[in-house]
C-alpha cells in the first residue's frame, strides 16, 4: 500500500481461476452445509407431500340420428356452451356436497376448514377439457371432452370421475329434454293465441254478412276485375293504333321518297340536277329523322325504353341515319371529284341521259305496293278506333255499377285482410310447433344428440402430484446457490490478504520470502476432529430425517 493511501478505498484486484478455487476452498463449509439443509428439506417435503392421482374419463358427442333437413332441433346451445352449464350444475354447492359426504372426501380438510372451502377445493379439482379430433373420412370434427379428478385416494378418484361422467349424461338428457318441452309448450300457446285471433276475424265477417245479406261487396271483386280487363284491352288498342300510325308515317315517307325518284326517273338530268336530287333526298331524310325523332319523345311520354313499339322506333330511326350518312359520305366524294371532272362535266353538259325504262317500272311497281299497304293501315286503325270506342262505352257501364255500390265496402275488405293475415300468421304457427313436437318426440326417444362414454375412468397407477425428483433437484439446487451467495458475501466482507499475489497487488512491494503461520499440532487435531464431528453429526441427522421421511411415506401407502 502506498504512503498517505487510504485502505478502505483501495481497489480489488481481478481475481483469476486459481483464486476462485482458493474461495471454494476456504468456504467448502459455507456452501456445503446450505445445500445439504435445503436437500434435506426438500427429500421431506416431497415425501411428507401426500400423493394426488388424476382420474380421466372422456366422452364423445353423438350427432343427431335424424339429419337436421327432415327434424329441425329445439335445442339452440352448442355443445360448449351446454357442457359448461352442466358443468356449473354439477358443481354447485348442493351437488358438491352431496357427493363429499358420500364418499367422505378431504376427511383432514373437513376438520379444520369450513364447508366452503372444502367444495371450493373439490370444484377446483374437477376438470372439464375439451377435444377435438379431424377425421379425415367423414371430413367433419369429432367434439369430445375429457372429466378428470384429482385425490389422494386412486381408487375414490376413479369412483369420483365415474360418477361425474353418469351425472354429466345424466344432466345432458334432461337438460336437453326439458328445454324442448319448454319450447314445445311455448309455441302452442303461441298456436292457440293465432288461432283464437282467427276465429274471432272469422265471427267479425259472419256478423258482417249477416247484417248486409243480398248486398254484399263480393261482387265488387268481379267487377273490378272486369273494369281492369277493360282498361287493359283499351291500353292494347291505344298500342295497336300507335304501331299501325308508325307504320302508315314510315310508309308515307318510303312513298314520297319514291315519288321522287320516280319524279327524277322521268326526266334527264346532268350532273348538278343529280346532285340536286341527293341534296332534296337527304333533306327528305332529315325531316323523316326528325319526324320519327319527334314521335318518339312522345312514346317515351306513355311507354317505358322496353316497349318494344320503342325499340322499333329507335330501330328505324338508327336505319334512317345511317342511310342520311351514307348519302353525305357520297355526296362528300363526289364533291371532292367535282374539281377533277369539271372539263369533263362541261363537254357533256348538253348531253342527258334517262334511267332506264325497267327503272321506272319497278319504282312505279313499288309505289303502287306502298300505297295498298298505306290503305290497309288505315282501314286498321279504323276498326281498331272502333273496338276502342265500344271498349270505353263498356267501361263507363262497369264503373257505374260500382260507384252504386253500397257504403261499407272498406270495412268488409279491412276485415278480409286481417282474415288472411291471422291466416298466415296461423299456419306459419302451426309449422313450427309441428316441427317443434316432433322434436320433442326425437328427444323423447334419445335420438337426438346426445354424450356417450368413450373411455371410462382410469385406475391411476402413478401419482400426478408432487414430483419428487423435480423438487429434491430444484431444493439442491437451492441450496447450492444460497451457498455460494454467502460464501461470496463472506469473501467480500473479508478484507485480509490470503496469499503473495493479495500482498504484491496491494503493498506494491517486492516480496522477498515468506513464512507459514506456525500453529500447534495438537490445536490442528482438535479442530479437525470437531469439524469432522460436526459434520458427521449433521450429516446423520440429515439421513435419519430423510430416512424417516421416506418411511413415513411407505407405511402411509401401504
Amino acid at each position: 500500500m502506498l504512503p498517505g493511501q487510504d485502505i478502505l478505498n483501495v481497489p480489488r484486484r481481478t481475481l483469476d481461476v486459481e483464486d476462485y478455487i482458493d474461495i471454494l476452498r476456504r468456504h467448502k463449509g459455507w456452501i456445503i452445509g446450505p445445500t445439504l439443509a435445503c436437500l434435506v428439506a426438500g427429500v421431506v417435503g416431497a415425501f411428507l407431500w401426500p400423493d394426488t392421482y388424476r382420474s380421466s374419463a372422456m366422452i364423445r358427442v353423438i350427432p343427431p340420428q335424424v339429419p337436421d333437413r327432415y327434424v329441425l332441433t329445439n335445442i339452440n346451445q352448442d355443445i360448449a356452451n351446454r357442457v359448461n352449464s352442466i358443468y356449473q350444475s354439477i358443481t354447485s354447492r348442493a351437488t358438491l356436497t352431496n357427493i363429499i359426504n358420500l364418499y367422505q372426501l378431504y376427511p383432514r380438510d373437513r376438520k379444520r376448514l369450513p364447508m366452503e372451502d372444502v367444495i371450493e377445493q373439490m370444484r377446483k379439482d374437477v376438470r372439464v377439457n375439451f377435444v377435438s379430433s379431424q377425421r379425415q373420412s367423414a371430413g367433419s370434427a369429432l367434439q369430445a371432452f375429457e372429466i378428470s379428478y384429482s385425490y389422494e385416494n386412486r381408487h375414490l378418484a376413479q369412483k369420483i370421475v365415474t360418477d361425474l361422467v353418469t351425472r354429466f349424461i345424466d344432466e345432458n338428457i334432461r337438460s336437453r329434454a326439458s328445454q324442448s318441452v319448454q319450447t314445445t309448450d311455448f309455441l302452442k300457446d303461441q298456436w292457440e293465441q293465432r288461432k283464437r285471433d282467427l276465429d274471432t276475424v272469422e265471427k267479425k265477417i259472419t256478423q258482417f254478412r249477416i247484417a248486409n245479406q243480398g248486398r254484399l261487396p263480393e261482387e265488387r271483386g268481379q267487377l273490378q276485375s272486369a273494369v281492369s280487363s277493360i282498361e287493359g284491352r283499351i291500353g292494347n288498342l291505344n298500342s295497336q293504333i300507335s304501331r299501325s300510325n308508325q307504320d302508315k308515317l314510315l310508309l308515307e315517307s318510303r312513298l314520297n321518297i319514291l315519288k321522287d325518284q320516280l319524279k327524277l326517273a322521268s326526266v334527264p338530268e346532268t350532273s348538278q340536277r343529280a346532285e340536286a336530287a341527293k341534296s332534296e333526298r337527304l333533306a327528305l331524310l332529315d325531316r323523316d329523322i326528325q319526324n320519327a325523332e319527334t314521335r318518339l319523345e312522345a312514346m317515351r311520354e306513355n311507354y317505358r325504353d322496353t316497349h318494344p313499339d320503342i325499340k322499333r322506333m329507335i330501330s328505324t330511326i338508327s336505319v334512317l341515319k345511317r342511310t342520311r350518312d351514307n348519302l353525305r359520305a357520297q355526296e362528300e366524294q363526289q364533291a371532292a371529284a367535282a374539281a377533277k371532272a369539271s372539263e369533263q362535266q362541261q363537254q357533256d353538259q348538253t348531253q342527258t341521259t334517262r334511267r332506264p325504262s325497267r327503272e321506272t317500272r319497278t319504282l312505279e311497281a313499288e309505289i303502287q305496293t306502298l300505297q295498298t299497304v298505306i290503305e290497309a293501315r288505315s282501314m286498321e286503325i279504323d276498326n281498331y278506333s272502333k273496338e276502342m270506342q265500344g271498349a270505353e262505352r263498356n267501361l263507363r257501364v262497369y264503373q257505374g255499377k260500382l260507384e252504386g255500390m253500397p257504403t261499407g265496402i272498406a270495412e268488409y275488405e279491412e276485415l278480409l285482410r286481417e282474415r288472411a293475415l291471422a291466416q298466415t300468421k296461423y299456419e306459419e304457427m302451426n309449422l313450427k310447433m309441428s316441427q317443434s313436437q316432433s322434436a320433442t318426440d326425437l328427444e323423447n326417444r334419445k335420438q337426438g344428440e346426445t354424450l356417450e362414454l368413450l373411455d371410462p375412468a382410469s385406475l391411476p397407477m402413478t401419482p400426478a402430484q408432487p414430483n419428487r425428483p423435480m423438487i429434491i433437484a430444484a431444493s439442491a439446487g437451492l441450496g447450492f446457490l444460497l451457498g455460494l451467495v454467502i460464501a461470496g458475501a463472506r469473501e467480500m466482507k473479508d478484507t485480509t490478504l490470503k496469499n503473495l499475489k493479495d500482498v504484491r497487488a496491494y503493498t506494491h512491494l517486492m516480496v522477498l520470502g515468506s513464512v507459514p503461520i506456525l500453529e500447534n499440532d495438537l490445536v490442528i487435531r482438535r479442530r479437525r476432529r470437531m469439524a469432522w464431528l460436526a459434520w458427521t453429526t449433521a450429516s446423520l441427522a440429515g439421513i435419519v430425517i430423510v430416512a424417516g421421511s421416506i418411511v413415513f411415506y411407505y407405511a402411509n401407502k401401504a
